[in-house]
C-alpha cells in the first residue's frame, strides 16, 4: 500500500466530502485519483489559511473506487449530487454522462457557476477519471479539529502543490499506528466553514480551481 500527502488549502467539505457516510475525492488532485489503488491511503495536511501547517485535516483508506460515470448515476451516492441546502450545497457528484455519452457537470456546484458549467474546473476534474472512495469506519475527518502530527512523522507533509508518496514501510506502520488510536468518522466541521456552526452549512467561500493541483 502507498500513502499519498497533500495540502488541502481549501477544506470546504466539498474535496474532500466525508458526508453520508462516505468520504469521497471525487474532484481536485487528478493525478491522486489516477494512481491510487484499493487499500491505499490519502491524507490532507493543513495550510497556513486554515488549520495550519502539520496538522492532519484528513486521513482516508481507499475501500473503492469507481469511475466519474459510474458515481454519477449510483444510487449510493445519490445525497451527493449537487444541489441547494445544507449538506447537498458541498455534494461532489457533479459529473454525468448525458443522452449523446458527453461528460456535463451539474451547476450550481462548487465547481460550477451559478447557471453553467466552468470549463476550467471541469477540464481540471475529469483528467482524474476515477473518484476515490472510503466507507464509514476507514476514514478519519477532523476538519478545524485537526490534529498535530507528532514528530516523527513530519515526513508525510507535502509542502507547496502535488503531492508525494514514497515513503518506507516504517513511516506507513508508525502512521497506521497513530491514526488507528483515534476515533474514525466525523470529528470537526470544514475549517471554511463559519466558526459558530456545528452543522453542515453554507461554505464561506467555493473551491477554488488554484487549490486543486
Amino acid at each position: 500500500m502507498k500513502i499519498y500527502s497533500y495540502v488541502v488549502a481549501y477544506d470546504s467539505g466539498f474535496a474532500p466530502n466525508p458526508f453520508w457516510g462516505y468520504c469521497t475525492l471525487a474532484t481536485c488532485k487528478p493525478n491522486i485519483r489516477l494512481k491510487a489503488k484499493k487499500g491505499d491511503w490519502i491524507i490532507g495536511t493543513g495550510s497556513v489559511r486554515n488549520v495550519g501547517n502539520h496538522k492532519m485535516i484528513y486521513g482516508m483508506k481507499v475501500t473503492e473506487i469507481m469511475s466519474l460515470k459510474e458515481y454519477g448515476r449510483h444510487k449510493r451516492f445519490a445525497n451527493k449530487i449537487s444541489s441547494k441546502g445544507t449538506k447537498h450545497e458541498i455534494g461532489d457528484n457533479i459529473y454525468y454522462r448525458d443522452r449523446n455519452g458527453d461528460m456535463r457537470q451539474r451547476f450550481p456546484s462548487m465547481h460550477s457557476y451559478p447557471n453553467a458549467e466552468n470549463p476550467e474546473t471541469k477540464d481540471h476534474d475529469l483528467k482524474g477519471e476515477n473518484v476515490l472512495i472510503s466507507e464509514s469506519g476507514n476514514f478519519y475527518y477532523f476538519g478545524r479539529k485537526a490534529p498535530k502530527i507528532p514528530e516523527h512523522l513530519l515526513c508525510l507533509v507535502k509542502k507547496g502543490p502535488g503531492h508525494k508518496c514514497n515513503f518506507s514501510q516504517d513511516v506507513i506502520d508508525r502512521f497506521l499506528q497513530w491514526i488507528q488510536e483515534k476515533k474514525p468518522g466525523i470529528r470537526g466541521t470544514p475549517c471554511d466553514y463559519p466558526a459558530q456552526l456545528k452543522g453542515c452549512t453554507r461554505p464561506i467561500e467555493t473551491c477554488k480551481s488554484r487549490s486543486c493541483k
